[in-house]
């Protein structure tokens, strides 16, 4: 079992008990560091819904209107006009055929992989590599595009996934500690919309369960989001 440090101790015997109002968390939080270094923000949504169902899947991209803070290396498979438009809008790094021989290898030293529908054909037999990983292109996401410079953008300028996991939770990425709080507020409640706009037609009961932020290395709390 994994044992905290004092420092967590500490802020957790600290910690309110009871979901707090997203202002009052946020305050909690950057007064309460669980580092020294600037610690990435998360928001974590229980949903209830059966993960077990196909049908109650729930995945999306949302564009955080602060970014997240931190830099996204973004690998473009492409060939032609497309490798060339996504050089220029910043990709790190951009190929075909060399670049899959290289991920088939085991290299995955990237955050966000985009790929033409050209290039799909067999980027998608590196299944095994990319998908335990999360970082299968995917048209659902805006990942598979002959628009490279946009997705290449997007990207870089915040654009996240989300997907429930086999315990029906969302975790995403929202921002930095040292972020302003008003700006981790509204890069929240653009995640907390997103989620509630791909709640599945046949989803009964309450959707949205519970809500919890929390930063790397710091203590778990509970918000009231769910409204």
């Amino acid at each position: 079992m994994a044992r905290h440090g004092k420092r967590y101790r500490a802020v957790k015997e600290q910690a309110p008990a009871e979901a707090l109002e997203l202002g009052a968390a946020l305050e909690f939080l950057k007064a309460h560091p669980g580092a020294k270094f600037d610690e990435t923000v998360e928001l974590c949504v229980r949903l209830g819904l059966d993960p077990k169902k196909l049908e109650h899947g729930v995945r999306g991209t949302v564009s955080l209107p602060h970014g997240t803070g931190r830099s996204v290396r973004v690998l473009v498979f492409a060939a032609g006009p497309q490798a060339d438009a996504a050089r220029e809008a910043g990709a790190d790094f951009v190929g075909n055929e060399d670049v899959i021989e290289k991920v088939k290898g085991g290299w995955t030293d990237f955050d966000v992989a985009i790929a033409t529908p050209e290039a799909m054909k067999e980027v998608r037999k590196l299944g095994k590599v990319l998908g335990p990983r999360g970082l299968m292109p995917n048209p659902k996401t805006g990942t598979v595009t002959d628009d490279t410079a946009s997705a290449v953008r997007q990207s870089k300028a915040g654009k996240v996934e989300f997907r429930m996991d086999r315990h029906g939770n969302i975790c995403v990425p929202v921002g930095k500690r040292s972020f302003a709080p008003e700006k981790l507020a509204a890069n929240i409640e653009a995640v907390m919309h997103a989620i509630r706009a791909e709640k599945p037609a046949g989803a009964k009961g309450v959707f949205i369960k519970n809500c919890t932020i929390s930063s790397t290395m710091g203590v778990g709390l509970r918000v009231n989001l769910r409204d």
